[in-house]
């Protein structure tokens, strides 16, 4: 069986944690997603902040993970947030009507930047976002996606 190519850092940051994927996020590596959230919860973490920007593919499976994840977050009292999710992922979410779940900033909702700007459209592509990600001053261990995250 071929290995999943994802890899998951984990940078902790007292209660919360930011956690960067990279690669591929589907029905093959959708179990290290869940693994790596779950321990999250498992550690004492209740802001858990998800940087998508290196990951190439996500599809409904990672979707589902993400939506599962959250649900458990926030009965345990806190918050789950994706940021930068790829192309792919914004058309899922906006399909489904679930970025609000997920994100920041709703997708087709970003902040216009200074200075008078038309509203948009109908024509006008909606575009998804999520917070800037910074993890300054923290710890991190990175778990290579090798069928176990440990």
């Amino acid at each position: 069986m071929p290995r999943p190519q994802l890899t998951v850092c984990r940078h902790d940051r007292g209660k919360q944690v930011l956690i960067t994927l990279a690669g591929e996020i589907d029905l093959e590596s959708a179990p290290l997603v869940r693994t790596a959230l779950a321990r999250c919860l498992s550690d004492g973490i209740r802001t858990i902040d998800i940087d998508l920007t290196p990951v190439t593919f996500c599809d409904c499976t990672g979707l589902n993970v993400f939506l599962h994840a959250a649900q458990q977050t926030t009965e345990a009292g806190g918050t789950l947030r994706l940021h930068h999710p790829p192309p792919a992922l914004e058309l899922i979410l906006d399909i489904t009507g679930s970025g609000f779940l997920l994100l920041d900033v709703p997708l087709g909702r970003l902040s216009p930047p200074l200075g008078d700007v038309p509203a948009p459209t109908a024509q006008t592509p909606r575009r998804g976002a999520g917070a800037a990600m910074k993890a300054r001053g923290s710890e991190s261990s990175t778990v290579e996606a090798a069928g176990h995250v440990g």
